[in-house]
């Protein structure tokens, strides 16, 4: 199964976000990632530039890579309204960004293993398929074996009422996808329409 293992801090550091870890070291050094980081000038990017950087960020922030980036956009693109928000709803609405969402894993690498060991269940059946799309009315649950883990258990974290789309209970285990977010509900700073124009190229 294809994910990103490289070095996490770098990328944060590359795009000045903490988009993957908690960002700590951002606030300790401003520089480009790299042994001369310090001499380096940001470059003023081109068009392309920010628009390949938009879609860099959009990839490492939810942990795709490319093809099963390029399958979402298309699908996307296909679906009636605005194509970016689209997009970033069909992104929300992967099974391991909705467990990192209701609280259950810490992050979505910790989410994405949650999912893959078989501990997640969607409508009653063990679903070990990280990019899973939920539909409105899917209801997810920690399977009744890994519910006695506490190396499960003991992360999971109340309802965030920012995520209205969600629905989750810490003390029933158990939550329920209810429709797809509207953008604006959405907190990463994702320009998604630079994908959209890079796309179209």
């Amino acid at each position: 199964m294809a994910r990103y293992n490289g070095p996490k801090t770098k990328i944060s550091r590359r795009f000045g976000e903490p988009i993957l870890g908690n960002g700590k070291w951002l606030d300790k050094n401003s520089n480009p990632p790299g042994q001369h980081g310090a001499q380096k000038k940001r470059k003023t990017l081109g068009e392309y530039a920010l628009q390949l950087r938009e879609k860099q960020k959009a990839k490492y922030t939810y942990g795709v890579l490319e093809k099963q980036f390029r399958k979402t956009f298309e699908e996307a693109s296909r679906r009636k309204g605005v194509t970016g928000e689209n997009m970033i709803k069909l992104l929300e609405a992967r099974l391991d960004n909705t467990v990192f969402r209701m609280g259950i894993a810490p992050s979505r690498p910790a989410a994405r293993q949650l999912v893959s060991h078989k501990h997640i269940e969607v409508n009653g059946d063990v679903v070990n398929v990280p990019s899973f799309q939920l539909k409105a009315g899917d209801v997810i649950t920690i399977k009744e074996g890994s519910k006695g883990r506490t190396s499960i258990t003991g992360v999971v974290r109340p309802k965030n009422p920012k995520f209205n789309w969600l629905d989750w209970s810490e003390t029933e285990l158990k939550g329920t996808f209810i429709t797809y977010p509207e953008r604006e509900s959405v907190p990463e700073n994702i320009k998604e329409q630079l994908i959209v124009e890079l796309y179209s190229k």
